[in-house]
């Protein structure tokens, strides 16, 4: 393909392969500026069975009223379902057994592999797997190096089970760009095992061990499928003459070569909502230069997806979720409505539309094409005399007058809803609406600043694959000692560039269109950068990959099964799901004679409510709630007691993790905890009775019940902990509070799970324990666990925050119920009502994180994150809401202006804040303090109810932000000089309760059956 030939190429031919229709486009992009927009030709048809067929016959049927030739075409992108649909319908036939070999030395044994996996895909993916030698700590040594012998091992297995899929996944890989254990593990798996199919996790997705070997199975499951496909896509353009590379569209709007897309076919599953928004962004170029929302209305559903400045869809925050399976790849900020040109219109005592539909029956059922279904688009050309769909005789009378001005107004208010909930800022904003549903949408909408319906909206899927552009991201974890942040990021950022025009970008159009900056807690001199660039394709290239399949492939063909719809609207969930539907308001937990037995069921909620609990800190508790559930799913026996019930002479000892939260995420847990337990003994002389957390915010809420269950230490956790929610040092504790005898945390024994022991069996007070403990941290990986001596059953009744297990318990209980009856808009005063009610707490703040910033001093994270005010109620029950007055005061939201979350790993305040503009400086004033610690300041999720972590924080996360009064044994002189605003440099700060204490209800003295029991006697 010289470059004489290539000059005379100017056509870009886009296909999206969707679940009913097959569109194509034909574009000349350098007629784009026109009033056609370069667009040459256009074509709708519907799906057929075999891919192949429809793209055929599209280009065909472009090209012949176009009069095109096929020397004209410069580049095929096709955008497709087929794969994500594979995954969602659990299709055998189409997915591949998976093996997984692990580089995770000690760590990582108690989450196996797709351990927090829906059963039935379990089943169906994950061939086998093993742990083996090898990983890296967070700042680059080894946890220990591969073995050869041990992977070769392994081979051997998988060559008897005939498994030809393999992932390999490295603990902290993304960051390896130097032993490279990943890569080296590979090559001897395709050198043992020829012909196989090798995933590397690092290639896949980024930090995060769990979700990243999530999406690298799923991607190792549908490879030898993926490569079928895509040679689908590849025959109708080789009949047709095309001499021309075909790409593939991925999540971000820019584009995979067939070869890429053939090795990682899962950076497709979420590119039919982004093509769309690029398509519809395109077509308003001259009139739009600025952040745009995007409605793409169906025949089933809305989705709805903000287009930023850059020209790509915001990304979604940390996990995705896809038919159960959590990952951490980049997907769009997209949600779904059910509401479409097919949505079912019922008129009873409230007028409803949706979420049901006729979907792509809608030119049977439909009463304007002689169904007999009421339809949104029979109602809309009731209501507009403009619009000519199919026979509008057939549907007069349907409706009357009131009817149809109802109809406008439900769907008027759902649109404006979801957009409301997508939107970042008060201000409004341009609204495009596309699809073929869009007809059902009103020209004005309240929050946009303007609407518009663009032509030719109704293929802007394919307009989007045509138009998508090359990119890179590099995301890696790099040292600031020797270097300014702005000096790495600079180097950063030239990376990116280079490595987009080594995808094939041209490089006088690439640039930065994304980065980050995100200091590693705990860990001196280390932040995580991440960086994406991107750029028109430089069709100029003559090397770009076109992909060759062996004709006499082994592979067993499969049916190309006609697509389906159902990826479209998979709601996205960041929490494992309970098997079994529980009564939530008649579920008892299980306690026997004063002792709490925990069992799933009880797990979950508390995995929710402790972080909750965390204030922005702790880490999450996903991996050790998935710990400790396979631990009860083997027959572990969790015991939980109520301090009240502590003999005098009970030994209660402490355990949990210290550490960075990015650890967390990406080392999962060893044996450190227990050993930690077993070196503390060894020169403490009393054995424990009893274990309580040291804090149960965050992921520590769990350790007490983790090490105490009946194969590890088996003692009866105790109902309480040392904080009553998460602080950022162990010096923030009751017992130090109290200040009865001191030290009280030595002898401490600190364990990194891979070897290293550190002991300090005597030390002058525990804020030197805590000194000396965080200058070992750095040195074990930043992730150890710690074991703290045992204190008397006296003692822990005096010092405790009390039933702080029970108040996790019925704040996550509060969410569940929220969420299965649909009331997440009133989740926060539900939380609260567990909380002791509006004297001990209150709802600070609603609205949207519009700002958030971030440094690092002394291995803590400081930063500050912007809430501005905003209706975050939920849309579908705002529908269901009839106004009980004329009055409309209530559209007005509750909380108007901004307020500030200063943070240091925990929130400390909720300030109200102003700003003005003086000589041309934005000047900040604060105005009034809403909280402060030692009162607890937590941000949930307003769309789902969960505690959203510091690290977390993002712009534009709709979130509701709690205040709870702190323990009383926080509240002393003492309590406030440790816990309170001057220990966190807030010193001009007076600290005021926002309530009054309520001690949480325990779970036990509700429902001890021993108890019961008596009371009837």
């Amino acid at each position: 393909m010289g470059s004489a030939v290539q000059s005379n190429k100017t056509l870009r031919i886009g296909v999206d392969v969707g679940g009913t229709n097959t569109d194509g486009v034909v574009l000349d992009p350098s007629c784009a500026s026109e009033p056609d927009k370069g667009i040459i030709a256009w074509h709708k048809a519907p799906t057929t069975t075999n891919p192949s067929l429809g793209i055929n016959d599209a280009i065909t049927t472009m090209f012949k009223t176009a009069g095109i030739k096929p020397d004209q075409v410069a580049s095929v992108t096709i955008g497709t379902t087929h794969f994500v649909n594979a995954v969602v319908e659990r299709d055998a036939a189409r997915l591949s057994k998976v093996a997984v070999l692990r580089l995770c030395g000690p760590f990582s044994k108690h989450a196996p592999p797709c351990v927090d996996w829906p059963d039935d895909m379990r089943e169906l993916i994950l061939g086998y797997y093993a742990l083996l030698k090898g990983g890296l700590e967070v700042d680059g040594y080894l946890i220990s190096d591969i073995d050869e012998n041990e992977i070769k091992e392994q081979c051997a297995i998988l060559r008897e089970k005939g498994i030809k899929s393999i992932v390999v996944n490295g603990v902290f890989s993304p960051i390896d760009t130097i032993e490279r254990q990943e890569e080296r593990a590979a090559a001897i798996i395709r050198a043992e095992l020829p012909g196989c199919d090798v995933v590397c996790s690092k290639e896949v997705a980024n930090l995060g061990f769990l979700e990243r070997e999530n999406a690298a199975i799923l991607n190792a499951s549908i490879l030898a499928f993926a490569r079928k496909t895509i040679r689908s896509f590849q025959e109708p353009i080789k009949r047709l003459g095309l001499d021309c590379p075909v790409f593939i569209t991925q999540n971000d709007g820019t584009i995979l070569s067939g070869d890429m897309a053939a090795k990682l076919p899962i950076r497709t599953f979420s590119s039919g909502p982004t093509n769309s928004m690029r398509g519809a962004a395109f077509l308003v170029q001259n009139e739009l230069d600025e952040a745009m929302m995007v409605v793409d209305i169906g025949g089933t559903t809305t989705d709805v997806g903000l287009l930023l400045a850059n020209g790509f869809p915001r990304q979604q925050a940390a996990y995705s979720d896809l038919a159960g399976v959590r990952m951490n790849f980049s997907c769009p900020d997209v949600k779904s409505i059910g509401l479409g040109g097919g949505s079912i219109v019922r008129n009873g005592e409230t007028l409803t539309v949706g979420p049901d539909s006729v979907g792509y029956k809608i030119t049977e059922e439909a009463l304007v094409f002689g169904g007999k279904t009421l339809t949104a688009t029979d109602c809309t050309v009731l209501a507009d005399s403009t619009v000519e769909i199919g026979n509008r005789e057939l549907v007069k009378g349907a409706l009357d007058g009131e009817g149809i001005a109802k109809f406008k107004a439900v769907v008027k208010h759902k649109i404006e809803k979801i957009i409301d909930t997508m939107k970042t800022s008060p201000e409004d904003i341009p609204v495009l609406l596309v699809g073929g549903g869009a007809v059902i949408a009103p020209n004005e909408l309240k929050g946009a600043s303007k609407v518009l319906k663009p032509r030719w909206s109704g293929v802007a899927n394919a307009i989007g694959a045509a138009i998508a552009r090359v990119s890179a991201v590099v995301d890696t974890v790099k040292s600031t000692e020797s270097r300014s942040t702005k000096q790495i990021l600079d180097e950063i950022c030239q990376d990116a560039i280079e490595r987009a025009v080594a995808n094939g970008a041209s490089r006088s159009t690439v640039k930065v269109v994304e980065m980050d900056t995100l200091p590693l807690p705990y860990i001196a001199n280390k932040s995580r950068f991440t960086v994406r660039a991107a750029g028109d394709l430089d069709y100029s290239r003559t090397d770009f990959a076109t992909l060759h399949f062996d004709e006499t492939s082994p592979e067993k063909e499969v049916q190309m099964d006609e697509y389906e719809k159902a990826a479209k609207s998979i709601e996205k969930k960041t929490k494992p799901e309970l098997k079994e539907d529980v009564d939530i308001d008649n579920y008892k937990p299980t306690v026997k004679n004063r002792v709490w037995y925990v069992n799933e069921t009880d797990l979950s909620w508390i995995a929710i409510g402790c972080y909750i609990l965390g204030t922005g800190g702790g880490g999450s508790p996903y991996s050790s709630m998935i710990r400790l559930r396979q631990m009860l799913r083997r027959g572990d026996v969790v015991r939980v007691v109520n301090p009240d019930d502590l003999p005098d002479n009970a030994a209660v000892a402490t355990g949990g993790h210290a550490g960075s939260p990015t650890v967390g995420i990406e080392k999962l847990s060893g044996d450190e905890m227990t050993e930690a337990q077993d070196e503390l003994y060894k020169v403490c002389d009393e054995q424990p009775t009893h274990i309580i957390s040291v804090e149960i915010g965050g992921g520590n809420g769990l350790q007490s019940m983790i090490i105490g269950a009946s194969t590890n230490m088996d003692l009866p956790a105790v109902d309480g902990d040392w904080m009553g929610r998460a602080y950022p040092t162990k010096w923030q504790t009751t017992p130090v509070v109290f200040n009865e005898r001191s030290p009280i945390w030595s002898p401490v024994a600190m364990a990194d799970g891979n070897g290293n022991v550190v002991i300090v069996p005597k030390a002058t007070s525990d804020l030197q324990v805590e000194r000396i403990l965080r200058a070992a941290l750095s040195q074990m990986g930043s992730g150890v666990g710690f074991a703290d001596p045992p204190v008397t059953g006296l003692e822990c009744r005096r010092w405790a925050v009390e039933h702080t297990i029970s108040q996790s318990w019925r704040i996550g209980r509060a969410v569940a119920k929220a969420r299965k009856s649909n009331r997440v808009d009133n989740v926060a005063e539900t939380i609260l009502a567990e909380c002791g009610g509006p004297e001990a707490g209150k709802v600070l703040w609603k609205g949207k994180i519009v700002g958030v910033e971030r440094t690092l001093r002394m291995g803590h994270i400081y930063g500050e994150c912007i809430i501005e005010g905003a209706d975050v109620v939920d849309d579908e029950n705002v529908a269901k809401v009839q106004p009980s007055s004329s009055n409309d005061t209530s559209k007005q939201p509750q909380f108007q202006g901004r307020i500030k979350i200063p943070f240091k790993n925990e929130n400390i305040a909720a300030i109200k804040i102003s700003q003005s503009t003086v000589d041309g400086k934005t000047i900040e004033t604060e105005e009034e303090v809403l909280g402060l610690v030692p009162d607890l300041i937590t941000v949930i999720d307003a769309q789902n109810g969960e505690a959203i972590g510091t690290p977390e924080y993002r712009y534009g996360l709709l979130v509701i932000v709690l205040g709870i009064t702190a323990s009383e044994r926080w509240t002393s002189e003492r309590g406030i000089e440790i816990g309170g605003p001057k220990a966190f440099g807030m010193e001009h700060l007076k600290y005021k309760p926002l309530g009054k204490f309520v001690k949480p209800t325990s779970v036990i003295d509700e429902f001890d059956i021993s108890e019961q029991r008596t009371f009837l006697q």
